[in-house]
């Protein structure tokens, strides 16, 4: 049983930053991808940013250049530095262990 627990969200003004950290349990965290995902009231899931076991990371176009995705594997840890943020960045992020571990999600609200 995996479990991945999310924190570090909460009300930012727009411009500010915000960092969530992911902390797993249960798995063998180095071998596998860690993702971000955010979700909105009403609408789909949206991947945001990935990493991979080897350190590759893709990002999704609304977020390049803001936001940094990064994992420490002795720590079983990764992070979403988040700045410059905007309004629209407003959501319950959630992290999650591919391909099908989920942690309960943490808000995030940033105010303009």
């Amino acid at each position: 049983q995996v479990q991945l627990v999310e924190s570090g969200g909460g009300v930012v003004q727009a411009g500010g930053s915000l960092r969530l950290s992911c902390a797993a349990s249960g798995s063998i965290f180095s071998i596998n991808v860690m993702a971000w995902y955010r979700q909105v009231p009403g609408k789909q899931r949206e991947l945001v940013a990935f990493i991979t076991s080897g350190g590759t990371r893709n990002y999704a176009n609304s977020v390049k250049g803001r936001f940094t995705i990064s994992r420490d594997d002795a720590k079983k840890t990764v992070w979403l530095q988040m700045n410059s943020l905007k309004f629209e960045d407003t959501a319950v992020y959630y992290c999650k262990q591919e391909p099908r571990w989920w942690g309960q999600g943490t808000q995030v609200t940033v105010s303009s």
